[in-house]
């Protein structure tokens, strides 16, 4: 027996089991080895099947919403069965149970929504069916072209592929980091963020561990993004103000250039006939002008859009 054989893993990074979130955790331990010298076989990858992998006929928004992806890892790394679990981050809640936190965020990929199966928002045919079940992405749509129809569409990038080639729907979305993650960039259209803004935290990977764990936290510290924390932490800080759940449909961008922060944010009704925007400056970390952002939208909120989110103050 060799003295790899014999050498246990230094850290167990815990990851759902798909396609792409395993491809997102083959980065975090390379990332991991390389910043601190280790082999590749320091860092254990753990598969865990989540909630939301499971239930694939319906919107997530009524079977539990983000926690779906998250609470059997939450639960392992709770446990210490892990010692880190890595996340799409717009998959996470908002609000995230205490005894966790991120110690990491990895450099921020391609914001952007992709279109498959229409060159572009205006070429999708009229009265096209459209497959999503992300509320941000129907109620965008819908608001642009309210004469096409919306059906669910859910599971991973392969199935929805196979879906929207067996006629289920004309086009559908797909997040461009995701393809890109799974070396399939040429699939899809990329969206203007001028046109259609992505989701908060869109192309971000989050890195969580126990928050009194201070060996793992130190350790991830090594391969933080302090640019693409900047960004998330702003646009989940949004999000928190808004008091948003799985069923709202928001759209929020923030993007950190030469220092400063810019953010732009939508809100929808679910049938995409209303529709409210704004947008903030603001340096790194300086959350003031995201909650003012908040308090704007809120108080704007038509009567479509209102009841999806905090009552306006």
């Amino acid at each position: 027996m060799n003295e790899a054989s014999k050498r246990s893993p230094r850290l167990r990074l815990g990851t759902r089991n798909s396609p792409l979130a395993m491809a997102q955790a083959y980065e975090t331990r390379a990332r991991l080895c390389a910043a601190h010298g280790w082999a590749e076989d320091e860092v254990e990858l753990v598969p865990v099947l989540a909630s939301g992998d499971k239930v694939l006929d319906r919107p997530l928004s009524e079977i539990g919403g983000k926690a779906l992806w998250t609470k059997e890892l939450d639960q392992w790394l709770g446990e210490g069965r892990i010692d880190l679990s890595v996340h799409s981050a717009k998959d996470v809640e908002t609000i995230r149970p205490p005894e966790f936190h991120f110690p990491a965020f990895l450099p921020r990929a391609d914001r952007r929504d992709c279109l498959v199966g229409a060159a572009s928002i205006a070429a999708i045919p009229q009265g096209a069916v459209v497959g999503t079940s992300a509320p941000r992405r129907a109620s965008q749509l819908l608001n642009l072209r309210p004469d096409c129809k919306v059906v669910t569409f859910r599971g991973n990038v392969a199935t929805r592929l196979k879906k929207l080639a067996e006629g289920e729907a004309d086009v559908t979305f797909l997040a461009a980091a995701g393809l890109e993650r799974l070396d399939q960039s040429g699939v899809g259209h990329p969206l203007d963020k001028d046109e259609w803004i992505p989701a908060a935290a869109q192309g971000v990977i989050a890195i969580e561990c126990r928050a009194d764990d201070a060996v793992t936290t130190a350790l991830l510290a090594a391969i933080n993004h302090a640019p693409t924390r900047a960004e998330l932490e702003a646009e989940r800080a949004l999000l928190a103000e808004l008091g948003g759940t799985c069923h709202s449909p928001v759209a929020v961008l923030c993007e950190l250039e030469e220092g400063e922060c810019t953010m732009r944010a939508a809100l929808f009704s679910p049938d995409g006939s209303e529709r409210i925007e704004g947008s903030a400056s603001f340096v790194p970390g300086d959350h003031a002008p995201v909650r003012a952002l908040a308090a704007n939208l809120l108080a704007r909120a038509t009567p479509g859009i209102a009841p999806h989110f905090r009552a306006a103050r």
